[in-house]
């Protein structure tokens, strides 16, 4: 049994923020953003909300996460055995040796032993779920999550019917053209109650989205991914939950990629700054993220994908925007493809429109953001998806008690050994072969360490976007 290292949060780092914070959020929910018009393409409702949904995979409630609550297990059985009901398949992901070989089973949910994709990220230890859960055989006794439990495919797809991000943004371009916009604002105009400190997501009450993967089957999210995807997708669900030979961005310092900003600890506080011309968003983790949303420009639409800069790809992508009085509504292209443990991978086609609307409470105070996003990835989804969530502002930055941003430097101490993360003391010497980070260098390890017996398809090249 072999155990990977992993970021580990201290208990005051999760502590909750204040009650009137907690109020406000729990008002709001996780429902889109209130506005007082029909619009084309934002502010739909959402068919569900994940903040009514429990949790889909086997995992513990309770300890380092939610201090003074007792420790209960969350799923439908343990110690490898099915739950109540339910039969399970001869072959499943914790007992195959070749996950290609068994494509036909990929959208059962007992492939999966009905766990969602990122319970099964936890279940050797990481995010400290406790490697106990896998039972005394792992992985064959890998525990099972609920089968009945799962969040609705209709809400997590767009509802606004548009085939690409450029299509998105001009209709709500044209639409705020017509209600009088774009707004451009000056500094004595600019909403300057945005700019400050958000509460990091994870310490949000009533901040749940599908796409932190705990709410999902993983044959739902399976249906919304193009054929190879889908294999992508199911290799990184096998090596988390059968080899153990997870090969998280963070651990080895690489890049964590633009779809990373949606992930639940890969982004704590958020750092926003707003001026007339560029609307500036900092957080991380274990990298920086930084988000410059260049307000008025328009891209340039004679390469590869629209873009700003050079026809070079860039990780967090390049955004332009424009406001509504006090609403941003944004276009973001020129992503490098790159990967989200736990959820989908994305290609260098990723685009997205977010728009950012003001939260407020009873007596109109600002309170946060509500941000909405449409992921559009024609080599990815096979139809936009859309990811609702909440910004709970918690300090202005020059707030006594404000903690200035952190700038994250990661130095790299875990490197890929026999296929597995493992620490390198200092003086140590190792054999190290430098990945090759514009293709898939997580599925060169797996290929080199666990597949070479494995039967994949003739037609596949898993080095390439």
């Amino acid at each position: 049994m072999k155990f990977t290292p992993r970021h580990i949060l201290t208990i005051s780092q999760l502590a909750l923020a204040g009650t009137a914070v907690l109020l406000a959020i729990n008002i709001q929910a996780q429902s889109t953003a209130q506005i007082d018009f029909e619009s084309v393409g934002r502010g739909w409702p959402l068919a569900a909300d994940a903040n009514e949904y429990e949790v889909t995979g086997a995992t513990y409630r309770g300890g380092f996460f939610e201090p003074g609550v007792a420790r209960t297990f969350l799923g439908g059985a343990m110690g490898g055995g099915a739950p109540e009901g339910i039969e399970p398949l001869e072959r499943d992901l914790f007992t195959s040796d070749d996950f290609y070989a068994d494509r036909d089973l990929w959208m059962d949910p007992r492939y999966y032993r009905c766990n969602s994709s990122a319970a099964i990220e936890d279940m050797w230890g990481a995010n400290a779920t406790g490697s106990e859960i896998m039972g005394p055989n792992p992985p064959a006794t890998a525990p099972w999550g609920k089968c009945d439990n799962d969040y609705p495919r209709e809400s997590i797809i767009s509802p606004y019917g548009f085939e690409s991000a450029q299509a998105h943004y001009e209709a709500l371009m044209q639409e705020t053209t017509e209600r009088g916009g774009p707004t451009k604002h000056t500094y004595a105009t600019v909403p300057g109650e945005w700019s400050g400190i958000y509460q990091h997501p994870v310490r949000t009450p009533n901040n749940q989205y599908w796409y932190k993967m705990r709410y999902n089957q993983v044959p739902t999210i399976l249906s919304l991914l193009t054929d190879q995807y889908q294999e992508y997708f199911v290799q990184e669900t096998f090596h988390h939950g059968n080899t153990n030979a997870a090969q998280w961005q963070s651990q080895y310092c690489w890049p964590e990629g633009f779809t990373r900003r949606f992930h639940e600890f890969a982004v704590w506080e958020h750092y926003i700054m707003v001026t007339p011309n560029m609307v500036q968003i900092m957080a991380g983790v274990a990298r920086n993220f930084i988000t410059n949303i260049h307000i008025g420009r328009e891209f340039n639409t004679e390469g590869v994908v629209p873009r700003l800069g050079e026809d070079v790809p860039r990780w967090y992508g390049e955004t332009v925007g424009f406001w509504e009085g006090d609403i941003l509504i944004t276009w973001t292209s020129n992503i490098q493809g790159w990967k989200n443990h736990s959820a989908p991978e994305h290609s260098n086609k990723m685009q997205t429109v977010e728009i950012y609307t003001p939260n407020r409470d009873e007596d109109g105070n600002f309170i946060g953001l509500n941000h909405e996003a449409i992921f559009y990835d024609e080599d990815v989804w096979v139809e936009p998806v859309r990811v609702v969530r909440n910004y709970v502002k918690q300090n202005e930055f020059d707030d006594a008690d404000a903690t200035p941003y952190v700038f994250v430097e990661c130095v790299q101490t875990i490197f890929p050994i026999d296929g597995y993360a493992t620490p390198v003391s200092p003086g140590e010497v190792i054999d190290y072969e430098i990945p090759d980070m514009y293709g898939r260098p997580w599925a060169e390890i797996w290929d080199k360490n666990f597949e070479q017996d494995m039967e994949k398809p003739e037609e596949e090249d898993i080095f390439s976007f």
